[in-house]
């Protein structure tokens, strides 16, 4: 006995689901979402902005340490720029070309 309902269940399930996906696909079809209003669009895009902003606000909380402030006191001493070489520039300026090269 518990052989043949655990077999009637299974067929049972997958036409359940599909008299359910069948109703609801008519429902959909009758009454179809409301459109997307321009002020709903207007506080979607104000929500997204205060996010970021936070996201932004908390990154640079946590990792403002790291940036020196560019019109802050220099380290003293005898500090190399980040390439190593001792004339590189630290100005944030356009820096040259590079040469042209040769195929």
């Amino acid at each position: 006995m518990d052989d043949l309902l655990l077999t009637l269940t299974v067929p049972a399930v997958v036409i359940a689901s599909g008299v359910y996906a069948v109703c609801d696909c008519r429902r959909q079809r009758r009454r179809p979402p409301p459109p997307y209003s321009r002020r709903a669009a207007r506080l979607a895009a104000r929500d997204v902005l205060v996010r970021a902003e936070s996201v932004v606000d908390s990154a640079y909380a946590g990792l403002g340490g790291l940036y020196a402030d560019p019109d802050g006191p220099r380290p003293a001493g005898n500090a190399q720029a980040v390439s190593g070489r001792p004339d590189a520039s630290r100005d944030r300026g356009p820096s040259r070309p590079a040469p042209a090269r040769k195929p």
